[in-house]
């Protein structure tokens, strides 16, 4: 792979991915982090690669503009946490008040979106844990262990061996939709595929999870929309 920028307004950071598979140009912008990637057989030319991005530059630049905003966790911003708006503020100690819909974090803390993961994090494994006992236990089945991770292009998964993995930004969603993930992880403890019979588990364990299914698939994107660390220039 190698990086280009396409000049204009704004100028465009480009990045050229040759694949044996490819029989054309293809590009890809993604919507998570505004990467470009363009696609190209293996034997073409980064020239006319680069001839292919600049006539498609406006469509691009569309593409870009239509990302969500980007929202630092930073003091003063308002988050969405376990289906509730909450404002970053400075306090005396780092905590989430629920009740009052605030997330405090120390004056003394080097880095208040870093003390703001922290928090999250913590409270996502909460969230996770509980739920993920309670539909092990509806199906009669045992986990081995529970991780939590940033992913980009899942939202769970669980291994062979009943090792449960879970984006911890489920906590920026609706917790109906943290439910369902839970629920849909915890069935392949019994259906290890997504057969028939596996949505028969996660209907019986969590009854209505298509609404929550379709939710994810439409706005789930939007919750990698939060940063908690500065972009490096």
């Amino acid at each position: 792979m190698s990086e280009h920028v396409l000049e204009g307004d704004p100028p465009v950071r480009l990045v050229l991915r040759r694949s044996a598979r490819a029989r054309r140009y293809s590009l890809r912008v993604s919507r998570l982090d505004g990467r470009v990637t363009l696609t190209m057989p293996k034997s073409a030319s980064p020239a006319r690669a680069l001839e292919f991005a600049r006539e498609k530059a406006a469509w691009i630049r569309t593409r870009l503009a239509d990302r969500p905003s980007e929202v630092l966790a930073d003091f003063g911003a308002s988050l969405p946490v376990d289906g509730r708006q909450m404002r970053i503020e400075a306090g005396s100690r780092n905590l989430l008040d629920m009740e009052g819909g605030r997330i405090v974090v120390s004056q003394r803390s080097k880095s208040a979106p870093a003390a703001v993961l922290a928090l999250l994090r913590a409270l996502a494994r909460d969230r996770l844990v509980a739920a993920s006992d309670h539909f092990a236990e509806g199906l009669g089945r045992d986990y081995s262990r529970i991780t939590l991770r940033d992913t980009c292009s899942r939202w769970g998964s669980c291994s062979s061996a009943g090792a449960l993995m879970y984006s911890w930004r489920l906590i920026l969603a609706p917790p109906e939709v943290l439910r369902y993930v839970a629920a849909h992880e915890v069935a392949h403890l019994a259906e290890m595929n997504h057969g028939p019979r596996f949505w028969a588990q996660v209907e019986r364990l969590y009854p209505g999870y298509q609404a929550h299914r379709v939710w994810l698939r439409s706005h789930g994107e939007t919750l990698h929309r939060y940063r908690f660390a500065e972009r490096a220039d």
